[in-house]
């Protein structure tokens, strides 16, 4: 199970801090990807971590102005987001990616994030 939290309004510049907690699975075997969904538009993939914390990507349209990180200790990764922007608001989502699979096998609810301008 994954539980997004942190969600909300803020203005344009500002910045909110995203937590994706786990439970159900063994947390450290599982790389976990933020994802975000605008009405009408297509699910984004905006950026993952590995098992390690290592390695983060990004999606140009985030990179500079996110950073994703893990704790492991308390199964739990976070998406710090700066600068935001209207085309930032989006129902954001958390996924987990075993080691050995190609496609996410666990999703969270979302968490729904607006910025104002």
């Amino acid at each position: 199970q994954l539980v997004e939290s942190g969600g909300g309004l803020v203005q344009t510049g500002g910045s909110l801090r995203l937590s994706c907690a786990a439970s159900g699975f063994t947390f450290d075997d599982y790389a976990i990807g933020w994802f975000r969904q605008a009405p009408g538009k297509e699910r984004e993939r905006i950026s993952c971590i590995s098992t390690s914390g290592g390695n983060p990507s990004y999606a140009d349209s985030v990179k500079g102005r996110f950073t994703i990180s893990r704790n492991n200790a308390v199964n739990t990764v976070y998406l710090q987001m700066s600068s935001l922007k209207p085309e930032d608001t989006a129902v954001y989502y958390c996924a987990a990616r075993s080691s050995m699979a190609t496609s996410f096998d666990y999703w969270g609810q979302g968490t729904q994030v607006t910025v104002s301008s």
